[in-house]
């Protein structure tokens, strides 16, 4: 049987704290929104426009359209203004740039990829594939958010990645998204909002409502005779937070791929977007749609999540729902089985499963696939990204955990018609830390949140110590081998 060998490329995603986003920087308690306003009106109109031009000489070739976000950011304070008098443009310009600020995405770690194949194949040469990788960005107070970087691996296995430019810039809020009734109703009821008030809301809206439609339903329960009570302010806090929770993003088709940032946007995702698992999945109706799983954290709890996309311009972000979704590291296959959907999770931090679906959005049953038996994997064991389908059975990277907690990534292989059923399993590692790969932010790691295919080789990105990511390559029957023999 012919050795596993592993290539590792030389090719590193590196951090790089000039990479920054513009973001609003509004402080608190409203008081200090508003004397920063006072100050500011202070200024005469030629004062004004001087600070405006050093503001903007410092700063205006760091962004894209820098004006539209000072005015976006100066219509966030514009209610705490003392004063109806009409400002001109460059003093709204000022006012905006006070409450906005740098933020570095990647100054501190940029790392757990995963890799796709890129939707647009137009100019590439025969046996060669243009891929997309995403990367979780991690900067100042371990705000984690998704980036993304292209590039193309020909038919000889040489990567050549895309040019990365400084830019960096966040998408549109789609101001008036539309949601299912069932699903948003589903999520309430696993909340614990089952109650009289949601019913109440939710009842005389339509099958796909919009967030507009909503907020028209809570102020006609708001004017109501009488006051609410406790619990249905805590209802109605928790439908809007739901809304909010699920949201859809669009970027200007003019912006480079790797230009193109998703940064928290929702309350449940303050503290960080983590562990993005895409996936290219292939419908029965041939449609191809981009899935990634990934978690929302806010510091205290986290929320599974998941993204759908066809271009990487257009994004929805949906709440997962049912009891099979409730922890970290979720990866849907790339395509259904027997009509259903699969997907592998965690459920107790220790041990892997696996479970199915009519619905996308909803899981509710799972069960054990793996519990962990090497030394190498004995503290836990988890996925590594959606399964990669062969001949010989679904591919799955893992990790396991074991002393000193020390990340490694092994694999195994399951029934290609029956995904419950384990067929093959490595017995050691298939890629552990070492030499200067051990040192980072958590230190002795190695993980990825996918890999790919590409003719008969593995290509596997994977992240060194939290804090940078590389490329390993290797190929394909020399493990398929070893994972039956074992």
């Amino acid at each position: 049987m012919k050795p596993i060998t592993i290539q590792r490329s030389a090719l590193q995603f590196l951090p790089d704290s000039t990479r920054v986003l513009i973001r609003p920087f509004i402080p608190q308690p409203a008081q200090r929104v508003s004397n920063i306003l006072a100050r500011g009106l202070m200024l005469s109109e030629e004062e004004t426009a001087e600070a405006l031009d050093g503001v903007m000489e410092e700063f205006a070739e760091r962004h894209f359209q820098i004006e539209r976000l000072f005015l976006h950011h100066f219509e966030r304070v514009r209610g705490k203004l003392f004063t109806q008098k009409p400002l001109s443009y460059k003093r709204m310009l000022f006012l905006g740039s006070l409450f906005t600020g740098e933020y570095a995405l990647e100054s501190a770690a940029l790392f757990n990829p995963s890799i796709v194949i890129h939707p647009d194949q137009s100019g590439v040469e025969v046996g060669a594939l243009r891929f997309i990788v995403s990367l979780r960005a991690t900067g100042e107070g371990h705000i984690s958010s998704i980036e993304f970087r292209s590039g193309v691996i020909n038919a000889k296995l040489e990567i050549k990645l895309d040019p990365v430019s400084r830019f960096v810039t966040a998408p549109e809020l789609v101001p008036d998204p539309t949601y299912n009734r069932w699903a948003f109703t589903c999520k309430l009821q696993e909340m614990g909002f089952e109650n009289p008030c949601a019913e109440e809301l939710l009842q005389e809206l339509g099958e796909n409502f919009t967030f507009a439609d909503l907020e028209k339903r809570i102020k006609n329960l708001q004017r109501r005779s009488r006051l609410l009570s406790r619990d249905e302010l805590r209802t109605v806090d928790c439908i809007r937070w739901l809304a909010e929770s699920n949201y859809e993003l669009r970027f200007d088709a003019s912006l480079e791929l790797h230009e193109r940032i998703i940064f928290p946007v929702s309350s449940n995702e303050s503290n960080g977007i983590e562990d993005a698992r895409f996936v290219r999945f292939c419908d029965e109706d041939g449609s191809v749609t981009f899935y990634a799983t990934y978690t929302a954290y806010n510091g205290r709890v986290i929320l599974p999540q998941l993204i759908e996309t066809s271009d990487f311009l257009n994004f929805r972000v949906r709440t997962l729902n049912g009891r099979a979704v409730q922890n970290k590291g979720m990866a849907l296959f790339p395509r259904k089985i027997d009509g259903r959907y699969v997907m592998l999770s965690r459920q107790d931090d220790e041990n892997l499963f696996i479970m199915f679906s009519d619905n996308p959005h909803y899981w509710q049953d799972y069960e054990v696939l793996l519990r962990p038996s090497e030394l190498w994997e004995l503290t836990k064991i988890g996925n590594c990204g959606s399964p990669l389908e062969t001949e010989k059975g679904w591919l799955v990277i893992t990790h396991g955990v074991g002393p000193m907690r020390k990340y490694c990534i092994g694999a195994i292989l399951l029934d290609l018609n029956n995904p419950g059923k384990v067929i093959g399993r490595l017995a050691k590692p298939l890629l552990e830390p070492e030499s200067n790969e051990r040192e980072g932010y958590v230190p002795n790691v190695v993980y990825t949140c996918g890999a790919l295919i590409h003719g008969r080789h593995l290509i596997l990105p994977y992240a060194m110590s939290d804090t940078a990511s590389s490329i390993a390559i290797l190929e394909l029957e020399p493990l398929l081998e070893a994972l039956l023999a074992g």
